[in-house]
């Protein structure tokens, strides 16, 4: 069950030819979806604060939305955006691993506990999964999620049985009374677990800092065009510090980003508390260069590995190379195709942008 999730041949082969005909230009797309972290994106292309930024650096900057969240990325990984929201597995097992390479230009925060398990059912736990089928995104961080709480549980996916479900269809199937269990991310999650007779047993609080919800680009197009890496990093922490502010001007920031997400204030501020979003670009900063994100993607290459989205010829979970900060490289060295570079957000808290 591969297939929903990894781009056809005649996408890669576009890809490949984007990616190396990467060059310097002036106007720019990046895609995103909803969710909680990422509704930042939508208010700075609806209120101008993208625009702009990219005047500031002479450049254009379209910010498109697209209804899925695997989709956007297949559509990124084949070429047909400059950058894409998406979280770290995604981008190691989809861009990377397609031979894209892609960096994470902004790590905007991490899932702390946006991202659950529920079961139809009071007073559920984790024990409870064994022997059920589990709806899902397959091989997304849902899927790595229910990893790491099956580990919790000394159960192994063996003893589950995991059905692929689109991100778009996943509220409605949890409403039928063959689905009993679902892992998911807001704003389906807090959908479902307000619903009577349901359990959270599991949610990412539990693995704090290994879902991060990331801006990735495409690694030559930045180097060619660093006022993209400017504009979308600067756009980014301006939008960030105004829904930190707590001014009125805050409140109707967030009230817009709740309406355009499908909730009100109140919903959209418990996805946020449910979120570790970096407020200044130093916090951000921190995170990034902190010697445990090469530890947590470890974490993640074995996952992905395991469970063969590192490509067909990968030999074991070193087979895409990551580089982080300090010069840092891990995995294959002759194969780096996912940065974590902090050059523009370390240029946006020393003020440089």
């Amino acid at each position: 069950m591969r297939k929903p999730r990894l781009f056809a041949v005649a996408g890669l082969a576009a890809a490949l030819s984007f990616n190396s005909s990467a060059a310097q230009k002036s106007n720019f797309d990046v895609c995103w979806t909803i969710y909680a972290g990422w509704m930042p994106w939508e208010y700075g292309a609806t209120q101008g604060i993208v625009d702009k930024w990219a005047k500031k650096y002479g450049i254009e900057i379209k910010v498109t939305q697209l209804n899925d969240y695997v989709e956007s990325i297949n559509q990124y990984t084949a070429g047909q955006f400059d950058g894409c929201t998406m979280t770290n597995m995604d981008a190691l097992t989809i861009p990377a691993a397609g031979g894209v390479d892609s960096t994470a230009l902004i790590v905007g925060d991490f899932s702390n506990g946006n991202d659950g398990i529920v079961l139809k059912g009071e007073g559920k736990t984790l024990a409870d999964l064994k022997g059920q089928p589990v709806n899902l995104v397959e091989l997304s961080v849902s899927h790595y999620l229910l990893a790491r709480a099956l580990e919790r549980a000394h159960l192994a996916e063996k003893d589950v049985k995991v059905v692929n479900t689109s991100d778009a269809d996943i509220a409605a199937a949890f409403d039928t009374d063959e689905v009993q269990a679902v892992t998911t991310w807001n704003p389906m999650l807090a959908e479902l677990k307000a619903k009577p007779g349901t359990s959270l047993v599991f949610d990412s609080s539990k693995v704090p800092g290994e879902i991060m919800d990331m801006m990735v680009v495409n690694t030559e197009t930045l180097k060619d065009n660093p006022a993209l890496g400017k504009a979308l990093t600067g756009a980014w922490f301006e939008i960030v510090a105004l829904m930190k502010a707590g001014t009125a001007e805050s409140t109707a920031a967030l009230e817009h980003m709740a309406k355009a997400s499908g909730t009100d204030l109140a919903g959209y501020q418990a996805q946020l508390d449910a979120t570790r979003l970096f407020g200044t670009p130093a916090e951000a900063l921190a995170f990034v260069t902190s010697p445990k994100l090469p530890a947590t993607m470890d974490k993640v290459a074995t996952f992905s590995f395991a469970h063969g989205l590192l490509g067909e010829g990968a030999r074991d979970a070193h087979a895409v190379g990551m580089s982080f900060a300090k010069g840092l490289v891990t995995g294959d060295k002759g194969n780096v195709k996912l940065r974590f570079d902090p050059t523009y957000v370390q240029m946006a808290a020393d003020g440089k942008l």
